[in-house]
């Protein structure tokens, strides 16, 4: 009977949420007008999870006129939403407005607290040309209109740095010395590209776009003189503070959390994967270290062949639904037109809320024992990468979120659900035998969760003003141990972009005690399937506004 109960009512999950969008239209027409406002005034980003679709024509605008038009909007909206605080009648309806309100809170938190647009004068040279990069992301062949966005987008970027020059009115060194670094690389880069997209472009569209890079390239000569010039006597100091990084954890992220906890947390679950891994290296004492792929064409091709083999192994053991309209996650060389920019971001293209069911693209490089981090683990297994990049992880958990029948929860909200979703996904297929025959590759999954461990701690101080950015780096390359390169990396976007690099660790662990109480409050009715098919979909929403919804389905049963 309990069995049956609680089967029909999580069954009907979709319904209820379906039915919580249509009980509520204030907050519904609310959210879409968010959402099509954060299409148009969202930055751009280099990170993967938060890429979305912009309007026909879009270019990003940064000028002082369009910030302060932004925060009248965002004053509209949340006046609109606390007016609507008495509203919500069921659990699923209130997961909808607090959605809402979280949403609405990334962007103070954005505007007033990071105030990236202030401070850091790399933002401008990602605003500047992440959008090109995203628009050359998709896989080739590449279309007239393509070539037509790329172009406009490459014209409007002396607009954006114009209006960095204004708005930076509160720069930190360190940033500064990280925007300096990342335009030494621009000339260079954007002729290259304009050259691989020769072949793709009729002759007049390769005039425009040379030209288009080369007012770019003199723009941003222009931005690195005003730089120099204003370099001297700066702040060194990126810290966002404690008031304001309690504000995220509370508002934005929705962690029932301090900062001193995260500590603790992190700190724990660091050792617990020290222990781990140091473990099953004993363990594997004597077995050879996983060579790395020969060519391009051989990793390439592995990768794909290991994606079908998850698929399988996801429903072979009743983990999760595998519909067949889900794309698949694919892997490409580098066209010629994408290496050179390749370092604006990450270079996975997931598709998007308007190409669901398409395959996700992975490019990659050629193998090399000198490639970083995650390339170098790649080319020796893909499978980590699949399993946390492609399926079941965020393009697969994005796939599904996007067709959510609540249309407030189709939109990426905050990286604590997506990462935390990649990062339990590892531990998933690790618990449930996917690596059984592959300790070596074991042996991987362990040191990155050595990682994500660290990345709070990182977060934490670097929010906090414990850690300066090279310190950061320093401990990460010691501790993890990782190279370099990578490490300055990490330490350069999580100090940029406070509150992502926690997402991981405590997403994962928010999620496991989520299961673990329903595990509990089901007993044996509860089935991982159900729960897991539950997660994916919501996978876009806070998890603790997940739980909360999940629980109460199964409240007195």
């Amino acid at each position: 009977m309990l069995r049956s109960a609680i089967a029909g009512i999580i069954a009907c999950a979709t319904m209820l949420a379906a039915q919580a969008a249509a009980a509520q239209p204030a907050i519904q027409n609310l959210g879409a007008e968010f959402w099509a406002w954060r299409a148009v005034t969202q930055p751009a980003s280099s990170d993967d999870i938060p890429r979305i679709v912009r309007p026909a024509k879009w270019v990003p605008d940064w000028s002082p006129a369009s910030i302060a038009a932004q925060r009248a909007t965002l004053a509209a909206f949340e006046a609109r939403w606390q007016a609507l605080a008495g509203s919500p009648r069921t659990v699923s309806e209130r997961v909808d407005y607090r959605l809402v309100g979280s949403a609405l809170a990334r962007v103070r938190w954005e505007i007033d607290h990071v105030a990236a647009w202030r401070r850091q004068p790399h933002f401008y040279t990602a605003q500047a040309l992440n959008p090109v990069f995203e628009v050359l992301l998709p896989p080739p062949p590449l279309s007239r209109e393509r070539i037509e966005e790329v172009i406009r987008l490459l014209e409007n970027a002396p607009a954006v740095l114009v209006a960095g020059r204004a708005n930076l009115t509160d720069m930190r060194g360190p940033f500064v010395d990280i925007a300096l670094a990342q335009i030494a690389e621009i000339p260079p880069s954007l002729r290259a590209m304009a050259t691989g997209l020769g072949p793709y472009a009729d002759a007049g569209q390769r005039r425009r776009l040379k030209s288009a890079v080369e007012r770019s390239v003199g723009a941003f000569a222009g931005y690195r003189s005003f730089l120099e010039a204003h370099r001297a006597g700066l702040p060194t100091t990126t810290a966002v503070g404690r008031e304001s990084y309690r504000y995220f954890l509370g508002s934005v992220a929705l962690y029932p959390y301090s900062p001193e906890e995260l500590l603790v947390m992190g700190r724990q679950e660091w050792a617990r994967s020290v222990l781990f891994e140091t473990i099953e290296r004993n363990r594997n004492t004597g077995q050879p270290e996983l060579p790395i792929g020969s060519t391009i064409g051989e990793v390439t091709a592995r990768l794909d062949a290991e994606e079908l083999k998850v698929r399988r192994f996801l429903t072979e053991h009743n983990l999760l639904s595998v519909p067949e309209w889900a794309g698949h996650y694919n892997a490409r060389a580098f066209p010629a037109y994408l290496a050179p920019i390749g370092w604006l971001g990450r270079t996975f293209d997931f598709t998007s809320i308007a190409r669901v069911g398409q395959n996700a693209t992975v490019y990659l490089p050629d193998p090399s024992p000198t490639l970083g981090y995650f390339n170098l683990s790649l080319m020796r297994d893909p499978r980590p990468v699949i399993v946390h990049e492609g399926v079941p992880g965020h393009f697969f958990q994005l796939t599904l979120g996007w067709k959510h029948p609540d249309p407030l929860r189709r939109h990426y909200y905050d990286s604590g659900a997506n990462e935390g979703t990649g990062f339990y996904a590892e531990e998933m297929m690790l618990q449930a035998g996917f690596w059984a025959d592959a300790p070596r590759t074991r042996e991987i999954i362990y040191n990155f969760a050595r990682l994500r461990a660290l990345r709070v701690e990182v977060d934490v101080k670097l929010a906090m003003g414990e850690f300066t950015i090279a310190q950061a780096a320093d401990y990460l390359e010691r501790m993890v141990p990782m190279d370099r390169a990578t490490a300055r990396e990490e330490a350069t976007f999580f100090a940029a972009a406070p509150g992502q690099a926690i997402s991981y660790q405590i997403g994962k662990m928010q999620t496991t005690e989520f299961l673990a109480e329903a595990r509990v409050r089901e007993g044996k009715s509860f089935d991982i399937k159900r729960f897991h098919d539950y997660l994916w979909q919501n996978g876009n929403v806070p998890i603790a506004l997940q739980k909360e919804e999940y629980l109460s389905m199964t409240a007195g049963k």
